[in-house]
């Protein structure tokens, strides 16, 4: 992904503050929720009371089986566990391997707010052992390549800015990076700059299905990215301001680089794009084929989707690379409203018929997995 410039420090300051203030308050909000949750763990019992054994419970006091995530997930070798997180602000790096799969999250306050999981590597941040730089993948806070997983009511960030570091060019910033197939994501927060919430696969020709709903993502430059196909639901997609650009656009929401064997790409259905920048300084999409992969052919579709007046309707899309147009790519959208979904160049946004709609369903994406039927 191209290195854009950086934001103001605060936004930072933004971000660690309202984590830390909501692992402060997160389960004592009011005297109802302190009188029916006598535990930190709430109705997911606690470490004494535990309903399986494969359920772990993490506490940053030391309520529960492990003060950090990274320790709960390292002990839990094999297939099908449970954490069950309290609230916290959990600063460290997280990965769970492929074999840790059918793994599930659980944010105990059912507040995405409260569990923050967080950050501050970025692409061109050196290695500690002098070894180079971590890359873009490197620099993930939470990296997830089993299959199976599920997460409900977490925060991932990462809170890297380029202000605090003008030495550094590589400023891709990555909050979660998911590659594993039957990955849910419910009720969640993904917060960053630029390649936020990194959707791909393990690697070229394997297909990974993942799910979002009613999640919350925000960035500036190409903040949703990567092959995976994946359903975006119900969910909220906030662009940033910058101050430090003088003119639009600020950056783009998604940058999908599907494999060009791969059918379907990103689907974006019943959610919403608004922006704190200026109307119109912000593109939709453009699409990313990486050098490793020419033969990409990237897929967006954006259907029943709110667009508010950030982004530029006259011209949605852009090139990351002229010598790949996005008008040779697979985008295309479908009853989109708001100031942001207004056609006033045809050829600039292309739509799908009715019938082709009909393909572009949750359930044409994922198949035989059914997430959404999953109790949240």
């Amino acid at each position: 992904m191209l290195s854009q410039p950086h934001v103001p420090v605060s936004r930072r300051t933004f971000l660690v503050a309202s984590a830390a203030a909501g692992a402060i308050t997160g389960l004592a909000s009011g005297p109802a929720r302190a009188a029916t949750r006598p535990r930190p763990f709430g109705r997911y019992g606690s470490p004494a009371t535990r309903p399986d054994p494969k359920t772990l419970y993490v506490h940053p006091g030391g309520a529960g089986d492990f003060t950090t995530v990274r320790d709960a997930v390292a002990a839990a070798t094999g297939s099908g566990y449970t954490l069950v997180i309290a609230p916290g602000t959990y600063r460290q790096t997280v990965a769970v391997d492929p074999g840790r799969t059918e793994m599930t999250w659980i944010g105990a306050s059912e507040n995405p707010r409260d569990v923050v999981i967080v950050y501050d590597n970025a692409n061109g941040t050196p290695k500690p052992d002098g070894s180079g730089t971590y890359g873009t993948t490197g620099s993930a806070t939470t990296t997830v390549q089993a299959d199976g997983f599920t997460a409900r009511w977490i925060t991932f960030a990462n809170d890297w800015l380029r202000a605090d570091h003008p030495d550094i060019t590589g400023t891709q910033a990555v909050a979660l990076k998911v590659q594993g197939d039957r990955s849910a994501f419910h009720h969640c927060r993904f917060l960053g700059h630029q390649d936020t919430l990194y959707a791909d696969s393990m690697a070229l020709g394997t297909f990974a299905r993942q799910y979002f709903a009613h999640c919350y993502a925000e960035g500036d430059v190409d903040f949703v990215f990567g092959r995976a196909t994946a359903v975006f639901e119900q969910c909220r997609f906030r662009t940033l301001n910058r101050t430090d650009l003088p003119n639009a656009p600020y950056g783009f929401v998604f940058a999908p680089s599907t494999a060009g064997a791969n059918p379907l790409g990103y689907l974006v259905t019943r959610s919403r794009v608004d922006s704190e920048a200026p109307d119109g300084h912000y593109k939709l999409a453009r699409p990313w084929v990486p050098s490793s992969d020419t033969t990409a052919r990237p897929m967006l579709t954006v259907r029943d989707t709110w667009l508010g007046p950030g982004i530029d309707a006259v011209a949605p899309y852009a090139n990351m690379s002229d010598t790949y147009p996005w008008q040779s790519m697979r985008f295309a959208e479908y009853r989109n409203t708001g100031p942001g979904a207004a056609v006033p160049v045809p050829e600039n946004r292309p739509q799908l018929t009715s019938r082709q709609a009909r393909s572009a369903t949750r359930a044409a994406y994922l198949g035989d997995w059914e997430p959404w039927k999953e109790a949240c």
